[in-house]
């Protein structure tokens, strides 16, 4: 028997960390899910150690979208690497 692994949504797993931040058990959270089984609740709850992860954010000194599309335009255009630094500053 050959069973593909189902993924959590978003949604799904702010669900599953609200639920276990309120004291209920992984079954009754697994059973809230739509899930088979309690295995995938249990695996994301002990791989961060029962605490909820903090929302993930990009760094202060990563490229926006528009620096990355400046880039790109610079490329397509032949421009140096050193000219497409210039024009970003």
């Amino acid at each position: 028997m050959v069973t593909s692994r189902i993924w959590f949504t978003s949604a799904q797993k702010a669900e599953l960390w609200e639920r276990w931040k309120q004291g209920q058990s992984i079954s009754s959270i697994s059973r809230a899910l739509d899930r088979r089984n309690k295995t995938g609740v249990q695996r994301i709850v002990s791989l961060h150690g029962g605490i909820a992860p903090s929302a993930r954010r990009r760094a202060a000194s990563a490229l926006g979208l528009a620096e990355r599309e400046e880039i790109s335009r610079g490329i397509a255009a032949g421009l140096a690497i050193r000219a497409i630094a210039r024009s970003l500053g």
